[in-house]
């Protein structure tokens, strides 16, 4: 039985949902990788707003439950994104793609490329900690018909994104979407390149920046410390959560707005480069308990 499986069962039958079922949803959650204390703060509000509103069986609770997770999504605000199309005239603009490696990262970057097809992207190879990163993405490039600036494999990703912009701005492209290392040495040594990254985007001028981190949807609460490290290094834009067509459950979405009030940018369902899409609250929280039919 698959999560989405048990969430439906949870609140099939039209019961009564007492202190035992409030306890055995706190489980539940915890098993969708919300954590324990978001777990219990979700089933305490529940609990109190379902008492207070006089929720009679478990239907009505589901109601509930779902208007609780969309304020918990609404609290994070919503995630700073360019729109599909440009606009002319339009300033250069970045795209930081950040995470741990093995969640994606390279393939989201040739996603979002597509994505982005209207405004000529440029590519920057900017993990230059792992060689076939550079080559993964080139290939990307070459099926997108794409300009990729890589340099060689150890140098530094800070001068692939300088050169990036550069290579844009020659081009007339409106958008440089960068790969970055996943992993160093030490977390310091980590951080302190982003920073650089960081820097070098700030002091283009005009080049407006979105930093997104990747994360895998089944790496569950291990998540929310990734976010910690990298949000605290560069301040995230949003995240985009790869791997959502997995086993994976979702809730860690709903522990990132509510314990760091980061938002979701985006979600990856597949491997082709249509399968990205803007993230949309009221449809994820519709099927992470299963609702129909209301949109």
């Amino acid at each position: 039985m698959t999560f989405a499986d048990k969430i439906k069962a949870f609140f099939a039958g039209n019961k009564a949902l007492g202190d035992a079922e409030m306890e055995a949803l706190t489980d539940l959650l915890v098993e969708g990788d919300f954590g324990a204390v978001e777990a219990y703060r979700i089933a305490e509000t529940l609990d109190a707003r379902c008492k207070k509103e006089k929720c009679a069986d478990s239907e009505g609770a589901k109601a509930v439950l779902a208007a609780i997770l969309r304020e918990t999504l609404a609290k994070a605000g919503t995630a700073k994104t360019l729109p599909p199309t440009v606009a002319e005239p339009a300033s250069l603009s970045v795209i930081l793609l950040l995470g741990v490696n093995g969640v994606g990262k390279t393939t989201t970057a040739a996603k979002l490329c597509a994505y982005y097809a209207a405004y000529r992207p440029v590519l920057a190879a900017a993990d230059t900690f792992r060689a076939g990163a550079i080559d993964q993405l080139k290939r990307h490039g070459e099926r997108l018909g794409v300009r990729v600036v890589a340099h060689k494999s150890g140098g530094d990703p800070a001068a692939v994104v300088f050169d990036s912009l550069k290579a844009a701005a020659a081009d007339g492209s409106r958008l440089v979407i960068a790969d970055t290392a996943g992993r160093m040495h030490t977390r310091k040594a980590l951080v302190e390149e982003l920073k650089k990254i960081d820097r070098v985007v700030e002091n283009a001028g005009n080049a407006g920046c979105f930093k997104y981190l990747a994360l895998d949807a089944t790496t569950g609460r291990n998540a929310v410390a990734q976010a910690e490290v990298f949000h605290e290094a560069v301040r995230l834009d949003g995240v985009i959560l790869t791997k959502t067509d997995s086993t994976a459950k979702g809730g860690v979405l709903f522990s990132l707005a509510g314990q760091i009030a980061l938002p979701a940018a985006f979600l990856c369902n597949g491997e082709q480069y249509e399968n990205l899409s803007v993230f949309d609250p009221e449809r994820f929280v519709d099927g992470f308990l299963g609702i129909t039919g209301s949109r």
